[in-house]
């Protein structure tokens, strides 16, 4: 069954330009290789921002990251841990170096974007680990950087946002570095998503990233562990104490009912939520330049983290 007539029409090219490929073992190189042929990198110091390469230590060696800086900004301002998407497979942070430098002129934060050792050649809990040390990093050299250890907030987009969510499970149990907010964009919290098991609404789940590209990121992140928290986020026992969280989602995306659950299980707890469900959109729909939805998004999301960051838009 299509679902094409659901989709906005002004987000048709995308099906054309992301076409649903089965992703394999074999064709990820080529997958990789593209995505990143298609990566532009933005000016930051037209933006009023500096751009650094850091490497920070984690678990199993260095970990490298891109810091951006707003020039001039004066110290006390908040940080955010900012996780790129793709699969738990693909992606780097060369992706959202647009997208960051953005938020960082725009909104005076200082951002810490993380280069996480991808699966299937690194499964859990290499990932997460990644992400823990840049967590642990920028609370640790917070004074240097002119950082509100307070004001700390973390977030992605997709498997970007399953680890942004990993993370805060983490960071609270493990009570070392407090999270002050989560910014998820359509995460990736549930490996049953499109399984046998949990097949989910017919109507989601035809664009972009589809249930046989969910179930080989699972498997290929998972590897031969057992799917529990905080990896999984949509394992966790308890939701209390988790911070306070955006949630933003589309109608068409195959992520649209974990996510709701997700955050209803938040809500239930006594967690803070803005749940954000566009209609008509799929996943990675603001990938696709020049569109309403795209604008939209961008206003939304940045709108959104500068309220979780306690910060005024620039």
């Amino acid at each position: 069954m299509s679902t094409k007539h659901l989709l906005a029409e002004e987000l048709h090219p995308i099906i054309e330009l992301m076409p649903n490929t089965d992703i394999t073992p074999d064709n990820l190189p080529l997958f990789r290789k593209v995505g990143a042929e298609g990566v532009v990198m933005g000016d930051p110091a037209r933006a009023g921002v500096s751009r650094e390469e850091v490497r920070v230590p984690g678990a199993d060696g260095d970990v490298r990251c891109l810091l951006y800086r707003p020039v001039g900004k004066a110290a006390g301002c908040p940080g955010y841990l900012h996780i790129h998407g793709g699969g738990y497979i693909m992606g780097s942070v060369e992706g959202s170096d647009i997208s960051n430098i953005q938020l960082a002129a725009r909104l005076g934060i200082v951002i810490l974007s993380v280069d996480y050792r991808l699966a299937p050649e690194h499964p859990i809990p290499a990932p997460l680990d990644d992400c823990y040390a840049g967590l642990s990093w920028l609370h640790e050299n917070a004074e240097a950087l002119g950082v509100d250890r307070q004001r700390i907030g973390v977030g992605g987009e997709s498997a970007g946002g399953g680890l942004a969510a990993a993370l805060a499970i983490r960071a609270r149990d493990a009570g070392d570095y407090a999270v002050c907010h989560q910014h998820l964009t359509y995460p990736m919290l549930d490996n049953l998503t499109g399984t046998d098991v949990q097949p989910g609404d017919p109507l989601v789940g035809e664009f972009v990233w589809t249930r046989a590209r969910n179930r080989f990121g699972w498997e290929s992140y998972l590897g031969t562990a057992e799917p529990v928290a905080p990896q999984v986020p949509a394992r966790v026992e308890s939701f209390a104490g988790l911070p306070d969280t955006w949630m933003f989602t589309a109608a068409l995306d195959l992520f649209r009912d974990e996510n709701l659950a997700y955050a209803q299980s938040l809500l239930a707890a006594g967690v803070a939520v803005e749940v954000l469900l566009y209609p008509s959109a799929c996943h990675g729909f603001q990938l696709l330049p020049g569109t309403e939805l795209t604008a939209r998004f961008t206003a939304d999301h940045r709108a959104a983290l500068a309220r979780g960051l306690g910060v005024t838009e620039g």
